[in-house]
């Protein structure tokens, strides 16, 4: 998500703000859907909490579940996490500021990673029905149409994805992390990346051009109510209920998607598995190499919890976790 809101800001013409101003629909759920997501939050392993402090021998790890996306909430819980993250030893982000900014100007060069820049476009792969719905998502968000066309599948998904308000705001990627981020540089603390942006696009392109035509056309229909969709799993993150606020996503995904159970199914476990499943895996590896130290791991807060989460593996590696102010 970070990634793509910065090259966004890259790729679009300056806009008039608009506020976003969509609803939180917890209150709307169906009594089946409230039933669904209360079963399924059971026994997820740390459920909830946007700051754990992992601790093993003379290590000490302050996770913090970030948000990347810009809320002027995030200011008084910076001014909290401060006196105890300044005295950190190291901060770790999912991808730093400075390799993002090298890669930004990589891409300025060759757009080849987002870009379709050679064969069919999407106009070319998409059914013309989904084209024409896409067309109209991207005319809302103030895409041009042939940018559209030339996107990624993965890429031009996960801008619709976005409301239209954050799309048109300059501050929108000035999320927990970022705000951590000059935390960190004004202390004069390093920090490290625990993925680089190869990794990342290959984890992107793991599937064929066309296979990913296909998944994009799928989810044609889940991109209307994206403004109601932020403000009810935003609301779940300042609640510190991240795995709610995962699950919230997934349920309301499906009953916009118009898909069958089952393929929205198989969709949305291959999103977990690419996404969040298998860069926790990759993650942890890293992790666990920082020792002896105070390190603050600042991730997307849909990392911590969870059987795959990075909470749940340190533990079974052998830390202890107790759960820190936010």
């Amino acid at each position: 998500m970070r990634v793509v809101l910065l090259v966004i800001c890259l790729l679009l013409p300056a806009t008039v703000h608009a506020a976003c101003e969509g609803r939180d629909l917890k209150g709307e759920l169906s009594p089946a859907a409230h039933a669904e997501l209360k079963e399924t939050l059971t026994n997820v392993p740390f459920a909830e909490g946007n700051h754990w402090i992992a601790t093993k021998g003379t290590t000490v790890l302050h996770l913090i579940g970030t948000m990347h996306l810009n809320d002027p909430r995030m200011d008084v819980i910076v001014a909290n996490l401060t006196p105890t993250l300044s005295q950190a030893d190291a901060f770790y982000f999912e991808v730093t500021r400075d390799e993002m900014k090298a890669w930004e100007k990589e891409l300025a060069l060759d757009p080849s990673p987002i870009l379709i820049t050679s064969g069919p476009t999407l106009i070319d792969l998409l059914p013309e029905e989904a084209w024409t719905t896409l067309s109209s998502a991207l005319a809302e968000r103030g895409i041009p149409s042939w940018m559209g066309a030339k996107m990624r599948p993965w890429f031009l998904g996960m801008t619709l994805a976005m409301p239209t308000c954050l799309l048109q705001d300059p501050n929108a990627n000035h999320g927990l992390d970022a705000r951590l981020t000059v935390l960190a540089e004004d202390q004069g603390i390093p920090q490290f990346s625990l993925e680089s942006i190869e990794e990342l696009m290959t984890m992107f392109e793991i599937h064929s051009i066309e296979e990913q035509a296909e998944s994009l056309a799928r989810w044609v229909n889940s991109y209307e109510t994206s403004d109601d969709q932020l403000a009810t799993m935003t609301n779940s993150y300042f609640e510190e209920n991240h795995a709610q606020s995962i699950e919230l996503g997934r349920i309301l995904a499906r009953e916009h998607s118009g898909m069958s159970p089952e393929v929205f199914d198989e969709e949305w476990q291959a999103f977990e598995q690419h996404l969040l499943v298998g860069r926790n895996n990759n993650w942890m590896p890293r992790i666990l190499d920082i020792q002896d130290q105070t390190a603050v791991i600042a991730v997307g807060a849909g990392h911590l919890g969870g059987a795959h989460g990075l909470l749940n593996q340190l533990q079974q590696a052998g830390y202890i976790l107790t759960r820190a102010p936010f």
